[in-house]
């Protein structure tokens, strides 16, 4: 036993291939959950910083011309949202304004549903991570086990110190599944709260752009009714 490398080093380096590629693959997991831990956390704190910043130029704003002169942002979800509407308006010039607000807000449902998407991309492979890195390592813990039981029955000796360095190079891989697990299903719930907030956020900014639809329409039925209340006068 004193000839063996007992660090984790040395462990890796003298474990079977079999373990050696489970602790490399969970090793690259752990690598992934932080890469996207970053990513995703720079790019969810970008997002909520220009949601809140469209969601007050959208509730000082008087009408649907407005807010869009003042949203410049092109990737703003609120930009889409007014865009939406304002396609809706124009296709629907010629139609009642009873079905218009029905018809804009199935719009901004479904824009809302893709901003979602977009925002939980790549948070799917952190609960993957967090789900399956503990079998993947006890899966390297159980083949290096088996090796060093084999090792035993050739050698013909019940010496503990011939296989405990196998063993202890198995328990590794149990050992880096669980650092590889952990922190994904940590960082999968983390990001799981900040998505939840700034859905929260966009479905405020809908529920605002639909309130400046409702104000317009209103504009616009007052103004049609001014005629017809002089005709009858």
């Amino acid at each position: 036993m004193a000839g063996h490398n007992l660090s984790p080093w040395g462990m890796f380096m003298a474990a079977d291939w079999v373990v050696k590629s489970v602790m490399i693959g969970l090793g690259a997991a752990s690598v992934a959950t932080w890469t996207i831990f970053v990513a995703k956390l720079l790019e969810l704190s970008s997002a909520k910083r220009r949601a809140a910043s469209s969601l007050y130029l959208l509730d000082g704003a008087s009408g649907l011309g407005e807010a869009t002169a003042r949203l410049t942002d092109p990737r703003d979800p609120a930009a889409f949202l007014l865009r939406a509407v304002g396609e809706e308006m124009e296709l629907s010039s010629d139609l009642p304004a009873d079905g218009v607000k029905e018809r804009a807000a199935s719009r901004l449902e479904r824009i809302e549903a893709a901003v979602a998407r977009r925002s939980a991309r790549g948070t799917g492979v952190l609960a993957s991570i967090g789900a399956t890195a503990p079998f993947v390592g006890l899966f390297g813990t159980v083949w290096g086990i088996m090796n060093s039981f084999i090792g035993i029955a050739e050698s013909h000796t019940t010496n503990l110190a011939v296989v405990a360095p196998g063993i202890a190079e198995a328990l590794l891989a149990t050992a880096i599944g669980l650092v590889a697990a952990i922190p994904a299903v940590l960082v999968y719930n983390a990001l799981t709260r900040v998505i939840g907030g700034y859905r929260a956020q966009v479905g405020d900014a809908a529920a605002a752009v639909l309130r400046l639809l409702s104000r317009d329409l209103d504009r616009r039925a007052a103004a049609a009714a001014k005629p017809r209340l002089r005709v009858a006068e």
